[in-house]
């Protein structure tokens, strides 16, 4: 994608986010819905068009490691987990910086302590997009339960007249991030996906 493609598909991406718009963006991993994870409005919007129950939290995809700090208390091995997957297609789940409060789902632990699934993508437009705006909430691009979508034909068809701007990158490779859990002195994988962690 050209420099001046790229610049003017994260305009249209941050505008739509700042207007409260559920988005259709790609990633390094799947297509995925996107809105303002700070709006009750556009997360709203996001859980209906996906038909999400508000029980499964939506992890946010954020520019830098920097900016991930800002929602989580980071650990060692937080960082040590970021310094070898990132950019790339793991998620971590870690406990939530003090005063955030975001509109993701239902996000605790196993001890009921308040947590958010942060990733950092191997994708130079979402990171553009992400430090341009903020954190932007992400899940794939379905129905809830139902397949990845992985073709953008598909996608228009089934989102095409909910949402404002849909991002066409083309084919993507369809598979799922990997979901660990740091929230908690023990390490849990949450769901297997592109990165193998141990």
């Amino acid at each position: 994608m050209a420099s001046s493609e790229r610049s003017a598909d994260v305009d249209a991406v941050v505008a739509a986010l700042a207007n409260d718009e559920v988005v259709v963006i790609p990633t390094d991993t799947v297509y995925g819905l996107a809105a303002n994870p700070r709006s009750a409005v556009a997360m709203r919007r996001l859980f209906e068009l996906k038909e999400r129950p508000d029980g499964v939290p939506v992890a946010v995809l954020v520019g830098s490691l920097e900016q991930a700090e800002e929602l989580v208390e980071s650990s060692d091995v937080f960082h040590m987990l970021a310094a070898e997957h990132w950019p790339g297609a793991l998620t971590l789940v870690a406990r939530s910086a003090p005063g955030i409060d975001l509109n993701i789902g239902d996000s605790t632990n196993a001890d009921g302590v308040p947590t958010i699934g942060v990733r950092l993508p191997d994708h130079q437009l979402i990171r553009e997009c992400a430090l341009a705006f903020g954190p932007i909430a992400a899940t794939s691009a379905n129905i809830h339960g139902s397949p990845t979508i992985i073709d953008p034909t598909e996608l228009r068809s089934s989102f095409g007249g909910a949402v404002e701007v849909i991002v066409d990158a083309g084919l993507l490779k369809g598979v799922a991030s990997t979901v660990v859990d740091v929230s908690s002195d023990e390490l849990t994988v949450l769901r297997q996906g592109v990165v193998q962690v141990t």
